[in-house]
């Protein structure tokens, strides 16, 4: 009889958290793009001159997706559990990252739209508030940045699980002195005597 230990869904949680940091990142990216955008293009109107210096939450907003393709990278090349040994706690930790990342990025992505929306548009009628949103931005990338760190220490945790010994327990021994478990992760241990279950 065979145990589900559930590292053969391990992968699927994997791959989920690189498309999570992928995707919600993206998502941020592309609010805080649009919502600028539609700031810069209303006030290009009256003030062309200022287009090319209210860019800036566009650009900033648009490097939030780079920080959700980094995680995206580092989880998918984690993953081969044909080359070596990737258990669910290592499925967990990836999909952690990811959310981590991508979840970060998506509200640094909504802060710099509403931000650079209502600073462009302020910025064309009192040109000493560039400054004051320029600050306001840095701050709300930085949220990302904080989900970029915590997501690459939390895939870092990935494969790090501690070696693995096989053991037979005796109870589970039949009269022909074969065990009684075909699955013989059912009954492994860690190597300081601690249960994976």
């Amino acid at each position: 009889m065979s145990t589900f230990t559930g590292d053969e869904t391990a992968p699927f949680f994997g791959f989920l958290g690189a498309a999570a940091a992928l995707v919600f990142s993206c998502m941020g990216a592309a609010y805080g793009t649009a919502k600028s955008g539609v700031g810069v293009a209303s006030m290009g109107v009256m003030r062309p001159e200022l287009v090319m210096k209210s860019i800036v939450p566009v650009v900033m907003a648009g490097v939030l997706g780079i920080y959700g393709l980094i995680i995206a990278v580092i989880i998918s090349t984690g993953i081969n559990p044909k080359a070596k040994p990737y258990y669910l706690f290592d499925g967990y930790a990836h999909l952690s990252s990811g959310l981590a990342c991508g979840l970060a990025g998506l509200s640094a992505g909504m802060a710099i739209g509403i931000v650079g929306d209502a600073g462009v548009r302020a910025n064309a009628q009192q040109p000493k508030l560039f400054v004051g949103m320029i600050l306001i931005l840095i701050f709300a990338e930085a949220l990302a940045l904080y989900g970029l760190i915590v997501g690459i220490i939390l895939s870092s945790r990935a494969g790090r699980l501690p070696s693995i010994q096989i053991m037979i327990v005796p109870g589970n021994m039949n009269n022909d002195g074969d065990s009684d478990c075909e699955d013989i992760r059912c009954n492994r241990k860690h190597v300081e005597g601690k249960s994976l279950h």
